[in-house]
């Protein structure tokens, strides 16, 4: 059973990373501006892996080893588009 403060807490970073992810979104549509694109699919990625840790383990019965490698796979991805909108 998950922690009601830990699901509280995750569910306030899915909220904070998807205001982020609409407000580069937003930018994007206003300026035409590709790496704000980025951002917003990053913060998405980082969003949902912010809370698939527990789902994945909760919901499939896998490894807690197998749902965290999962969860660093789409954090990661969301930081890799992050760092491409630096670059561009």
């Amino acid at each position: 059973m998950i922690q009601p403060q830990l699901a509280i807490a995750k569910l306030v970073t899915l909220a904070l990373s998807l205001a982020v992810a609409y407000l580069a979104y937003h930018g994007y549509r206003r300026n035409s501006s590709e790496p704000m694109l980025y951002v917003s699919v990053g913060f998405v990625f980082i969003g949902a892996g912010a809370i698939c840790e527990g789902l994945i383990y909760l919901v499939f019965d896998t490894s807690i080893e197998s749902a965290g490698l999962i969860q660093a796979a789409l954090v990661s991805s969301g930081m890799l588009l992050v760092l491409a909108s630096l670059r561009k």
